[in-house]
Protein backbone atom coordinates (compact mmCIF):
# COMPACT_ATOMS: atom_id res chain seq x y z
CA UNK A 1 0.00 0.00 0.00
CA UNK A 2 2.87 2.39 0.77
CA UNK A 3 5.36 1.20 -1.87
CA UNK A 4 5.26 4.36 -3.99
CA UNK A 5 5.50 6.74 -1.04
CA UNK A 6 8.56 7.86 0.91
CA UNK A 7 8.25 8.26 4.65
CA UNK A 8 10.68 10.13 6.86
CA UNK A 9 10.85 10.66 10.61
CA UNK A 10 11.91 14.07 11.91
CA UNK A 11 13.39 14.34 15.41
CA UNK A 12 13.64 17.56 17.41
CA UNK A 13 16.06 16.90 20.26
CA UNK A 14 16.13 19.26 23.23
CA UNK A 15 17.70 19.32 26.65
CA UNK A 16 14.43 18.30 28.33
CA UNK A 17 12.37 16.59 25.62
CA UNK A 18 12.46 14.63 22.39
CA UNK A 19 9.78 15.16 19.75
CA UNK A 20 9.37 12.78 16.80
CA UNK A 21 6.99 12.85 13.86
CA UNK A 22 6.38 10.74 10.76
CA UNK A 23 6.12 12.68 7.48
CA UNK A 24 4.97 11.67 4.03
CA UNK A 25 6.66 12.91 0.85
CA UNK A 26 4.48 16.03 0.84
CA UNK A 27 5.75 17.02 4.27
CA UNK A 28 2.47 16.21 6.01
CA UNK A 29 2.64 14.87 9.57
CA UNK A 30 1.04 11.45 9.88
CA UNK A 31 1.78 10.84 13.56
CA UNK A 32 3.87 12.17 16.38
CA UNK A 33 5.31 11.31 19.78
CA UNK A 34 6.97 13.24 22.59
CA UNK A 35 9.14 12.03 25.46
CA UNK A 36 10.87 13.72 28.38
CA UNK A 37 14.59 13.17 28.82
CA UNK A 38 14.80 13.96 32.54
CA UNK A 39 15.52 10.36 33.65
CA UNK A 40 18.19 9.57 31.07
CA UNK A 41 21.58 8.68 32.58
CA UNK A 42 23.75 8.02 29.52
CA UNK A 43 24.03 9.13 25.90
CA UNK A 44 23.24 5.58 24.77
CA UNK A 45 20.01 5.66 26.78
CA UNK A 46 18.92 8.90 25.09
CA UNK A 47 19.72 7.45 21.66
CA UNK A 48 17.82 4.26 22.44
CA UNK A 49 14.78 6.32 23.40
CA UNK A 50 14.94 8.07 20.03
CA UNK A 51 15.28 4.74 18.23
CA UNK A 52 12.25 3.36 20.09
CA UNK A 53 10.22 6.48 19.26
CA UNK A 54 11.15 6.24 15.58
CA UNK A 55 10.10 2.59 15.43
CA UNK A 56 6.84 3.38 17.20
CA UNK A 57 5.83 6.41 15.15
CA UNK A 58 6.76 4.75 11.83
CA UNK A 59 5.23 1.34 12.53
CA UNK A 60 3.68 -0.09 9.38
CA UNK A 61 5.39 2.40 7.04
CA UNK A 62 8.58 1.81 4.99
CA UNK A 63 11.05 4.31 6.39
CA UNK A 64 13.50 5.95 3.99
CA UNK A 65 15.37 8.21 6.40
CA UNK A 66 15.61 10.00 9.72
CA UNK A 67 16.39 13.69 10.05
CA UNK A 68 17.51 14.97 13.44
CA UNK A 69 17.76 18.55 14.73
CA UNK A 70 20.04 18.99 17.73
CA UNK A 71 21.07 22.05 19.71
CA UNK A 72 24.75 22.83 20.10
CA UNK A 73 27.71 22.21 17.83
CA UNK A 74 27.04 19.52 15.21
CA UNK A 75 29.38 17.98 12.64
CA UNK A 76 26.69 17.35 10.04
CA UNK A 77 29.04 15.69 7.57
CA UNK A 78 29.85 12.92 10.04
CA UNK A 79 26.55 13.08 11.92
CA UNK A 80 28.22 13.71 15.26
CA UNK A 81 26.89 16.01 17.99
CA UNK A 82 30.01 17.53 19.52
CA UNK A 83 28.51 19.24 22.57
CA UNK A 84 26.00 21.83 23.67
CA UNK A 85 22.96 20.36 25.40
CA UNK A 86 21.96 19.47 28.95
CA UNK A 87 21.79 15.77 28.12
CA UNK A 88 24.03 13.25 29.94
CA UNK A 89 27.41 12.37 28.39
CA UNK A 90 26.44 14.48 25.38
CA UNK A 91 29.93 14.97 23.94
CA UNK A 92 31.02 13.60 20.54
CA UNK A 93 27.91 11.44 20.18
CA UNK A 94 27.95 9.59 16.78
CA UNK A 95 24.21 9.80 16.16
CA UNK A 96 24.38 9.00 12.45
CA UNK A 97 26.39 5.81 13.09
CA UNK A 98 24.49 4.55 16.14
CA UNK A 99 21.01 5.26 14.82
CA UNK A 100 21.76 4.25 11.25
CA UNK A 101 23.07 0.86 12.35
CA UNK A 102 20.05 0.26 14.58
CA UNK A 103 17.43 1.36 12.05
CA UNK A 104 19.02 0.41 8.73
CA UNK A 105 18.25 3.79 7.15
CA UNK A 106 20.15 6.98 6.36
CA UNK A 107 20.30 9.43 9.28
CA UNK A 108 21.02 13.13 8.74
CA UNK A 109 21.95 15.36 11.70
CA UNK A 110 22.00 19.16 11.73
CA UNK A 111 22.11 21.98 14.24
CA UNK A 112 18.60 23.09 15.29
CA UNK A 113 18.98 26.54 13.72
CA UNK A 114 19.98 24.99 10.41
CA UNK A 115 17.03 22.61 10.63
CA UNK A 116 14.69 25.53 11.24
CA UNK A 117 16.18 27.45 8.32
CA UNK A 118 15.75 24.51 5.96
CA UNK A 119 12.21 23.88 7.20
CA UNK A 120 11.22 27.49 6.54
CA UNK A 121 12.89 27.35 3.13
CA UNK A 122 11.16 24.16 2.00
CA UNK A 123 7.77 24.46 3.69
CA UNK A 124 7.49 27.89 5.31
CA UNK A 125 8.14 31.59 4.82
CA UNK A 126 11.19 30.96 2.65
CA UNK A 127 9.33 29.04 -0.06
CA UNK A 128 10.11 30.16 -3.62
CA UNK A 129 13.12 32.20 -2.51
CA UNK A 130 16.53 31.37 -3.95
CA UNK A 131 18.79 32.76 -1.25
CA UNK A 132 17.43 32.99 2.28
CA UNK A 133 18.77 34.08 5.66
CA UNK A 134 16.87 32.72 8.67
CA UNK A 135 17.40 34.42 12.03
CA UNK A 136 15.77 33.47 15.30
CA UNK A 137 15.74 36.10 18.04
CA UNK A 138 15.13 34.33 21.34
CA UNK A 139 17.34 33.58 24.35
CA UNK A 140 20.24 34.03 21.97
CA UNK A 141 20.41 34.55 18.21
CA UNK A 142 20.44 31.51 15.96
CA UNK A 143 20.71 31.55 12.21
CA UNK A 144 20.79 29.37 9.12
CA UNK A 145 21.67 30.27 5.55
CA UNK A 146 20.36 28.86 2.28
CA UNK A 147 22.37 29.90 -0.80
CA UNK A 148 21.42 28.92 -4.35
CA UNK A 149 18.91 26.46 -2.93
CA UNK A 150 21.38 24.65 -0.67
CA UNK A 151 21.79 24.76 3.09
CA UNK A 152 25.13 26.41 3.87
CA UNK A 153 27.10 24.27 6.36
CA UNK A 154 30.70 25.39 5.91
CA UNK A 155 33.94 23.48 6.36
CA UNK A 156 33.08 22.09 9.80
CA UNK A 157 29.28 22.52 9.64
CA UNK A 158 29.43 25.63 11.84
CA UNK A 159 28.43 28.22 9.21
CA UNK A 160 25.76 30.77 10.07
CA UNK A 161 26.67 31.75 13.65
CA UNK A 162 25.46 35.28 13.02
CA UNK A 163 24.67 35.82 16.70
CA UNK A 164 28.40 35.82 17.39
CA UNK A 165 29.39 38.35 14.78
CA UNK A 166 30.91 41.28 16.64
CA UNK A 167 29.15 44.63 16.30
CA UNK A 168 30.68 46.45 19.31
CA UNK A 169 34.34 45.43 19.91
CA UNK A 170 34.33 47.03 23.38
CA UNK A 171 30.90 45.75 24.34
CA UNK A 172 29.92 43.34 27.13
CA UNK A 173 31.43 39.87 27.26
CA UNK A 174 29.43 37.14 25.58
CA UNK A 175 29.13 33.53 26.74
CA UNK A 176 31.35 32.61 23.78
CA UNK A 177 34.24 34.59 25.31
CA UNK A 178 34.27 37.47 22.84
CA UNK A 179 32.97 40.98 23.48
CA UNK A 180 30.18 42.82 21.74
CA UNK A 181 28.50 39.91 19.93
CA UNK A 182 25.26 40.70 18.12
CA UNK A 183 23.19 38.57 20.50
CA UNK A 184 24.37 40.71 23.44
CA UNK A 185 22.39 43.58 21.90
CA UNK A 186 19.53 42.13 19.89
CA UNK A 187 18.38 38.85 21.46
CA UNK A 188 15.32 38.43 23.66
CA UNK A 189 17.69 38.21 26.63
CA UNK A 190 19.33 41.49 25.65
CA UNK A 191 15.93 43.18 25.38
CA UNK A 192 14.98 41.94 28.86
CA UNK A 193 18.32 43.02 30.35
CA UNK A 194 18.04 46.46 28.79
CA UNK A 195 14.54 46.87 30.23
CA UNK A 196 15.62 45.78 33.71
CA UNK A 197 18.51 48.26 33.62
CA UNK A 198 16.30 51.19 32.57
CA UNK A 199 13.63 50.35 35.15
CA UNK A 200 16.09 50.77 38.03
CA UNK A 201 15.49 54.48 38.01
CA UNK A 202 12.08 54.71 36.36
CA UNK A 203 8.64 53.19 36.72
CA UNK A 204 7.28 51.24 33.79
CA UNK A 205 4.29 49.18 32.71
CA UNK A 206 6.78 46.43 31.85
CA UNK A 207 7.14 45.43 35.49
CA UNK A 208 3.40 45.76 36.10
CA UNK A 209 2.52 43.45 33.21
CA UNK A 210 4.98 40.81 34.37
CA UNK A 211 3.89 41.03 38.00
CA UNK A 212 0.20 40.77 37.11
CA UNK A 213 0.88 37.39 35.52
CA UNK A 214 3.36 36.17 38.10
CA UNK A 215 6.11 36.12 35.48
CA UNK A 216 9.64 37.46 35.36
CA UNK A 217 10.24 40.32 32.93
CA UNK A 218 10.80 39.20 29.34
CA UNK A 219 10.88 40.73 25.88
CA UNK A 220 7.19 39.82 25.53
CA UNK A 221 6.30 42.28 28.31
CA UNK A 222 8.54 44.94 26.76
CA UNK A 223 6.74 44.84 23.41
CA UNK A 224 3.34 44.72 25.09
CA UNK A 225 4.17 47.75 27.22
CA UNK A 226 5.48 49.58 24.17
CA UNK A 227 2.18 48.89 22.42
CA UNK A 228 0.48 50.63 25.39
CA UNK A 229 2.69 53.69 24.95
CA UNK A 230 5.08 53.07 27.86
CA UNK A 231 8.13 55.34 27.36
CA UNK A 232 10.66 52.97 28.93
CA UNK A 233 9.48 50.11 26.74
CA UNK A 234 9.53 52.33 23.67
CA UNK A 235 13.16 53.23 24.39
CA UNK A 236 14.14 49.59 24.84
CA UNK A 237 12.40 48.54 21.64
CA UNK A 238 13.98 51.36 19.64
CA UNK A 239 17.44 50.37 20.86
CA UNK A 240 16.85 46.68 20.17
CA UNK A 241 15.50 47.27 16.68
CA UNK A 242 18.47 49.46 15.80
CA UNK A 243 20.88 46.66 16.75
CA UNK A 244 18.78 43.99 15.06
CA UNK A 245 18.91 46.08 11.89
CA UNK A 246 22.70 46.40 12.03
CA UNK A 247 23.06 42.63 12.10
CA UNK A 248 20.55 42.11 9.32
CA UNK A 249 22.29 44.70 7.16
CA UNK A 250 25.54 42.80 7.65
CA UNK A 251 23.75 39.63 6.55
CA UNK A 252 22.37 41.37 3.45
CA UNK A 253 25.81 42.62 2.46
CA UNK A 254 27.38 39.20 3.12
CA UNK A 255 24.86 36.82 1.58
CA UNK A 256 22.76 38.98 -0.80
CA UNK A 257 19.53 37.14 0.06
CA UNK A 258 16.19 37.75 -1.57
CA UNK A 259 14.42 36.87 1.70
CA UNK A 260 15.18 37.21 5.41
CA UNK A 261 12.95 35.10 7.64
CA UNK A 262 12.66 36.11 11.30
CA UNK A 263 11.69 33.54 13.93
CA UNK A 264 11.92 33.11 17.69
CA UNK A 265 9.91 34.61 20.51
CA UNK A 266 10.78 38.21 19.62
CA UNK A 267 9.21 37.77 16.18
CA UNK A 268 5.81 37.36 17.85
CA UNK A 269 5.82 41.12 18.46
CA UNK A 270 4.40 41.40 14.94
CA UNK A 271 3.61 44.94 13.84
CA UNK A 272 5.44 46.33 16.86
CA UNK A 273 8.62 44.97 15.31
CA UNK A 274 8.56 44.40 11.56
CA UNK A 275 7.78 47.85 10.07
CA UNK A 276 10.48 49.48 12.21
CA UNK A 277 12.93 46.65 11.57
CA UNK A 278 12.49 46.94 7.81
CA UNK A 279 12.94 50.71 7.91
CA UNK A 280 16.00 50.60 10.17
CA UNK A 281 17.67 47.86 8.14
CA UNK A 282 17.17 49.84 4.96
CA UNK A 283 19.06 52.77 6.49
CA UNK A 284 22.21 50.62 6.70
CA UNK A 285 21.94 49.03 3.26
CA UNK A 286 24.11 50.13 0.34
CA UNK A 287 22.12 51.39 -2.64
CA UNK A 288 22.65 48.38 -4.96
CA UNK A 289 20.96 46.14 -2.36
CA UNK A 290 17.88 48.28 -1.81
CA UNK A 291 14.70 46.57 -2.90
CA UNK A 292 16.42 43.20 -3.43
CA UNK A 293 15.16 41.45 -0.28
CA UNK A 294 12.10 41.06 1.95
CA UNK A 295 12.04 40.71 5.75
CA UNK A 296 9.18 38.42 6.79
CA UNK A 297 8.06 36.53 9.93
CA UNK A 298 8.58 32.77 10.11
CA UNK A 299 5.60 30.51 9.39
CA UNK A 300 6.23 27.17 11.07
CA UNK A 301 6.09 28.02 14.78
CA UNK A 302 6.82 25.25 17.30
CA UNK A 303 7.08 22.43 14.75
CA UNK A 304 9.87 24.09 12.79
CA UNK A 305 12.59 21.75 14.13
CA UNK A 306 10.62 18.61 13.30
CA UNK A 307 9.65 19.89 9.87
CA UNK A 308 13.15 21.06 9.03
CA UNK A 309 14.76 17.81 10.14
CA UNK A 310 12.41 15.74 7.98
CA UNK A 311 12.80 18.17 5.08
CA UNK A 312 16.49 17.20 4.83
CA UNK A 313 15.07 14.32 2.76
CA UNK A 314 12.41 16.41 1.00
CA UNK A 315 14.38 18.83 -1.11
CA UNK A 316 12.84 22.09 -2.28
Amino acid sequence: MHNNEQYVVGIDLGGTKIAAALFDSKGEILGRERMETANARTAQEVVQRMIDMIRSVSEGYPLSGVGLASPGAVNSKEGIVLHGTNLPEWENVPLKKWMGEALGVDVQVVNDANAAAWGEYVHGAGKQSENMVYVTFSTGIGAGIVLDGKLLLGTTSFAGELGHTIIEPHGPECICGNKGCWEMYASGTAIRDSAVELMRGRTSAIAELAAARGETVSSKHVFEASRQGDPVAAEVVERAVSYMAIGLANAVHTFNPDRIVIGGGVSKAGDMLFPALRAQTEKHIMKPYLGTYDIVPADLQDDVGLIGAAALFHRA
